[in-house]
Formats: C-alpha cells, structure tokens, sequence
C-alpha cells in the first residue's frame, strides 16, 4: 500500500452504537420507560437492536406488545426516547465509553482535506447528538447531513439520505465509490454495498472480524486503535 494518502473527496458516514461508543443496555431501559409512558404497557419483549434503524425496532416493539404501530403512536414513542436520552446524557459517561481509537480516528479524518464525516445510524437525530456530544466525538461530524432512524425500516435508505443531503450542501454528487460506510455489524455492509459505497467493519460490537468479512465488507478492522493503518486503508481503497 502507498504512504501517499488518496486526496479524491470522500464522504465518510459513521455507525455510532458499537463502531463509536459502548452504551450497551441502554436502550432497553429506554424503550421500556417509553412504551410504559406512551401505551400503559410494561415491556415483555425487546427487539434486536445491532445495525437496525429506529423506524423498525419501533414498529416491531410495538406489534409485539399487541399495540398498532399508527405513525402517531411511532412519534410519541420517538419523543419519549429523546426525553430518557436528554435525561441520562449527564451520565452517559458513567454508563458506557468510546470504543478505542474513535477520538483519534474523528481527528485524524477532520485534517484530511475533501474529507466530509457525517452519520448513517438506526439512532433518532437528537439521540445521536447526545451519544456523541456526551463523549466529545460530536465536533467532526456534519449532523444536518446524515441518515438517521427516523427515515426508513432499511438503513440502505438511510445511505440514500446522506449521500444526497451532503451532495447537495457540497454542491457536487458524491460518486458511490467516494462514500465509505463504518459500522460493526452486517447491516452496516449490506447498506454499504446496496449502495456501491466502501463497507467498512470494525468488530468491536457482537460480530466477530470474520463474520463481518463474510458477509461483504471491503475493510475489517479488530477496532480503530490504530490510527494510521485505518486512515492509509480508508483513503486508499478501492471499491
């Protein structure tokens, strides 16, 4: 691999539960206390939650718990997961960490020029801000371009969004093979390649490095610890 770092303009859409920060466990307590709030209902079963959107794991909590998933009712379950995140974002800290590397990998990208970083996670907008923010990952990253939950069942809709808000802030297209997608588990890649975008893997969430390459990702990494390896790899890959 050169030394010499790609300079084509790139734009890099971050996964952020498991690629970025560990607040495992979380989420549980938090559509718990929605469901409760929004329905009257106690929580008896939760969803899977890795590389899901927002939109999904709503409509599914909902329907299991015998509850129609009217887009009213979606709304005010959002509304009440970003009530539990705004109240827990002051200790967000004691209950989770950014995974390793991730600071420095934001950094790094940030001093590379053509270099846009935004988002493609299953989280709502305000939620994603607050995971972030709590961990000061949040300085890099355009939030008003990315793909979030709230838009589709299909993260690969998700990567739609975000390529087409940030193509149209930048005022020039991003050609898929300039999009990367870094995120820890199959849908991540799966939504990568729908898009003809670098799948990115990093294994620090429940999928191991080889499932990830399995299943299609172009680049796996074990974690983002090593700064310059992932850099070089990124800048320099071809999909």
């Amino acid at each position: 691999m050169s030394d010499q770092l790609d300079t084509t303009p790139k734009l890099l859409l971050w996964d952020i539960d498991l690629t970025l920060v560990d607040l495992r466990g979380l989420g549980g307590t938090w559509y718990a206390e929605a469901l409760t709030a929004v329905a009257g209902i106690a929580l008896t079963e939760l969803p899977s939650f890795p590389g899901r959107t927002e939109r999904a794991i709503t409509v599914e909590l909902l329907t299991a718990h015998g509850v129609e998933p009217t887009e009213e009712l979606i709304n005010k379950v959002w509304a009440e997961l970003v009530t539990q995140s705004a109240k827990s974002f002051p200790t967000l800290t004691e209950h989770g960490h950014a995974l390793p590397g991730a600071a420095a990998a934001l950094d790094a990208f940030a001093g590379k020029n053509g270099v846009v970083q935004s988002l493609v996670t299953g989280n709502l907008p305000e939620v994603a801000r607050h995971k972030l923010d709590a961990f000061a990952l949040g300085t890099h990253i355009d939030f008003d371009i990315g793909g979030y939950g709230t838009i589709s069942a299909h993260r690969a809709d998700l990567v739609s969004h975000a390529v087409e808000q940030a193509s149209g802030k930048h005022g020039a297209p991003f050609a898929p093979e300039s999009v990367v997608i870094i995120g820890d588990t199959p849908h991540d890649v799966a939504a990568a390649l729908d898009h003809g975008a670098l799948a990115v893997g990093v294994a620090t969430g429940r999928n191991s490095a080889g499932e990830l390459r399995e299943s299609g990702a172009h680049l796996v990494f074990e974690n983002l610890s090593d700064t310059q390896a992932v850099l070089k790899a990124i800048l320099n890959a071809e999909v």
